[in-house]
Order: structure tokens, then C-alpha cells, then sequence
């Protein structure tokens, strides 16, 4: 792996001596402060007056207790966080994850990765995430319910459309987002449908939203296969998960003429060769709430289930990783390469270890970092926040369209830094370095904050 420049080694000791056992977020750390060696070298001064310190250090971590009552009358704790890490472009902005993996290192690393992704957009937002070690899943609408109200009822003193304005992530989606803005109303007794973004259409919320980060991915692998000539057609892709990013990720390549062949979820994955039906996995996932197993009963004829080995064994062009953070190491990316790998894409945060990302960079693998990849789910979400601050409503195609533009130029945005920096067709850099220079040059215009 790459070694940070010798000007920011003390930062990245002080991140590791200031947050102990937190690694997820030493490692998004990591991967920024190795992109920014030229960038010190050109602009000393984002070193001089500790920008990059700064940066590493959120503005302000809130951590809070949940009580809430289950069916049964027996009172259950959680832990909730907000972890609100820059608000230099504009309000916080980031997803809420109800999961049980949630701690504090996560949301850090999810907020810290937030800020350099909001700046891609070229949007005025600022980085920031939050969530809960809840788990919704096995859990009845009304326990769902009852937890959102009480997580909303310590969550409200820290957020507002001017603050900070929460979404969905893993474990969050439309209901979660409905017993959380309700309660909202319901303590402020004003309808403010921009503190959050995620909610229904019809009330304050924004076509094209639920498919938005599915839909970004792909629009930005496009882009990259547009670059070398190429298009969708004829590509074969796998595509981990089967969520929102998954499911809408896998309906966009198809309408782009490729054919996705795979995807998963925490129970095994499962094999279509002609191709995933979108309608099915949706049926079986969003209406059922099923398991991926589901989906092989329901689809029938060669469907394959697979419960050993990893999705990533199953040969493709175009491997999209969706699901969770650090799904696809060293290992499986040795296997994609091997079985003719071209492009990687991060659909979800932070999905490849540094193990694998190596192994792509020295096999000649396209690479695209969830930061400039999956951006196009909050991307969508300040066009959200935009219709909602203008009581405005606007189409389908009209929102896809603004999708496809903010994602072909964070693509353009990514390549060309790359270049200027001295990394051609190196996207991690260009998207860690181009995102990074827009937040560090506002930070410096503001003073020290």
C-alpha cells in the first residue's frame, strides 16, 4: 500500500492516539492522507494553518441513550449518534444507519468519507452521519415506530434544516424516515420537510431519490466506460447486496444494455444468467421482506444459490460492490482479476479493503472510491432540500436528468484532478484531492474554525 507524505504522518498518529479501536476510520483517514502528498507540496499552507488536522477532527460528536418499549411492555436501551464533521460548504449532511454493527468508529468514518463526497457534488453541504446499534429487521412496524419516535425525541435539539439535515442508510428507508419526520413535526408543530431528506412523495419528498444512489453508481461507471470508448453493452456484472443501491443499481445497467447476473445479501448470493429480474427482487425485498433464497423460489428455472464462497467468484466485467463496508479484500479481489475484471465500482461505503484496492490498482483495474461513486444518493437529496426550500416539485426525467449531469461532472471532476496531480486514471485520487481542495479552500477563507 502507498505510504503517507512525510508533512502529514504526525496528523495520521494523532487520528490513531485521539481515536483508539476505531478502524474503520483510521483507514478512511488513511486512504485520504496518502492522496494528498502533491497536494501539500503545491499549497503548503493547508498544512501551515492544520487544515488537514482540522479536517480529521469532527466539529461535534453527539452520543445518546434510546429507550424504547417493545410489544411485550419490556423497556429496551439503545445507543444513538450524530457525529456532525464539517460544515464548512453548508449545513451537515449525511445518511442515518440503524444496524448493530453501529458504534462510534463507523458513523466517524461514514461522516469523515460524507464530507468529501458532498463537495464532489459541487453542492452547498456539509459531511456528516449518524445512526443507531437498533436493528429494525425482526422487529414489528410498531416496536419500529416507537424506537424512531424516542431516537427523534434526543435527536431533535441537533439537527434543523440550517443545521444539519439527516437521511436513510442501511436500515433506514421510507418507514424509518416517516415515524422519524413525523415526530418531528409532531414535537415542533411546524411542517419543516427540509430538516430531513428520504421521505415520501407526497409529503416533501423527491422523485428519483430511492433510486438515486443505485442509478448515480451506474451513471458514473458510464461515464468511466465512455472515457475508454466503451458502453454497457454486452458487459456481464455482479452487483453485492440487494437494498435500495443493489436493486436500483442492477434496473439502471439493464436499461444501459448490460446484464447483471449476481447479487446477495448477509444470508448468501444468488446467480441468474439471464439476468437478475428487477421486479422479482423487488417483490421479495422491499414488499416481502424476505431473504435473497426467496428470490431463487420465486424466480425458478437455472437460478442458482449460492451459500459458500463469496458473489465475488462469479466471473464479470464489471463488479459493483453495494452492500457494507470492507465486503470485498485482497482475496476476492485477486479472484475478480483473475476471472477479467475491468471495473470496479464502489456502490457502497467504503465496500474494498486497501488489500483489494492494491490489487486493482497493479492489475490495471478501473477503481471508482464510493466517495465519486455513490454520491448521487445525497447528491439527489440536496436537490431534495432544493424543492423542498422552494415548495417546488419537479419530474422524474427532470430529476434524472439533474442526476446524470452532477455525476458526469464528479466523474470529470475526479479525472481531471487526477491528471493535474500526476495520477492519470488514478480515481481515488482524484476524488480524495478534489473533494479535499474545495473544503480546505473554504475552511481557510472562514478562519479558524
Amino acid at each position: 500500500m502507498s505510504s503517507i507524505d512525510e508533512k502529514l504522518q504526525d496528523v495520521y498518529d494523532e487520528v490513531l492516539r485521539r481515536n483508539p479501536g476505531e478502524a474503520e476510520f483510521h483507514q478512511a483517514v488513511r486512504e485520504v492522507l496518502v492522496s494528498l502528498g502533491p497536494v501539500v507540496s503545491k499549497r503548503p499552507e493547508y498544512v501551515d494553518a492544520a487544515v488537514i488536522r482540522r479536517i480529521c477532527e469532527p466539529e461535534r460528536q453527539i452520543i445518546f441513550r434510546v429507550p424504547w418499549v417493545d410489544d411485550a411492555g419490556r423497556v429496551q436501551i439503545n445507543r444513538g449518534f450524530r457525529v456532525q464533521f464539517n460544515s464548512a460548504l453548508g449545513p451537515f449532511k449525511g445518511g442515518l444507519r440503524f444496524h448493530p454493527s453501529v458504534y462510534l468508529g463507523i458513523v466517524k468514518f461514514l461522516g469523515f468519507e460524507q464530507i468529501f463526497k458532498n463537495s464532489l457534488t459541487g453542492l452547498p453541504i456539509g459531511g456528516a452521519k449518524g445512526g443507531s446499534d437498533f436493528d429494525p429487521k425482526g422487529h414489528s412496524d410498531a416496536e419500529v415506530m416507537r424506537f424512531c419516535q424516542s431516537f427523534m425525541t434526543e435527536l431533535i435539539r441537533d439537527i434543523g434544516e440550517y443545521t444539519d439535515v439527516p437521511a436513510g442508510d442501511i436500515g433506514v428507508g421510507g418507514r424509518e424516515i416517516g415515524y422519524l419526520f413525523g415526530q418531528y413535526k409532531r414535537i415542533t408543530t411546524r411542517y419543516e420537510s427540509g430538516v430531513l431528506t428520504g421521505k415520501g412523495l407526497t409529503w416533501g419528498g423527491s422523485q428519483v431519490r430511492k433510486e438515486a444512489t443505485g442509478y448515480g453508481t451506474v451513471f458514473f461507471v458510464s461515464e468511466m466506460l465512455q472515457a475508454a470508448g466503451e458502453s454497457f453493452d454486452g458487459k456481464r456484472v455482479v452487483v453485492s447486496g440487494s437494498g435500495n443501491v443493489a436493486t436500483y443499481a442492477i434496473e439502471k445497467v439493464h436499461e444501459l444494455g448490460g446484464t447483471v447476473v449476481a447479487c446477495s445479501d448477509s444470508s448468501g448470493y444468488v446467480v441468474d444468467e439471464d439476468g437478475i429480474d428487477v421486479d422479482i427482487l423487488k417483490e421479495v425485498k422491499e414488499v416481502r421482506r424476505g431473504r435473497i433464497a426467496d428470490y431463487a423460489e420465486l424466480r425458478g428455472g437455472d437460478v442458482r444459490l449460492g451459500q459458500a464462497g463469496s458473489i465475488w467468484d462469479v466471473p464479470c466485467d464489471i463488479a459493483l460492490p453495494s452492500a457494507t463496508q470492507n465486503e470485498l479484500n485482497g482475496a476476492d479481489a485477486v479472484t475478480l482479476v483473475k476471472n477479467g475484471v475491468t471495473i470496479v465500482a464502489e456502490g457502497a461505503n467504503m465496500p474494498a479493503t486497501p488489500e483489494a484496492i492494491a490489487v486493482f490498482d497493479e492489475a490495471g483495474v478501473r477503481f471508482a472510491p464510493g466517495k465519486a461513486a455513490n454520491a448521487g444518493g445525497v447528491a439527489t437529496s440536496a436537490l431534495e432540500m432544493q424543492q423542498n426550500a422552494s415548495r417546488d416539485s419537479w419530474t422524474f426525467e427532470h430529476t434524472e436528468e439533474r442526476l446524470a449531469e452532477i455525476m458526469r461532472s464528479i466523474h470529470d471532476r475526479c479525472a481531471e484532478t487526477a491528471d493535474e496531480f500526476g495520477s492519470p486514471g488514478n480515481y481515488v485520487a482524484g476524488a480524495n484531492i478534489a473533494g479535499f481542495v474545495r473544503v480546505a479552500d473554504a475552511m481557510l477563507a472562514l478562519g479558524v474554525i
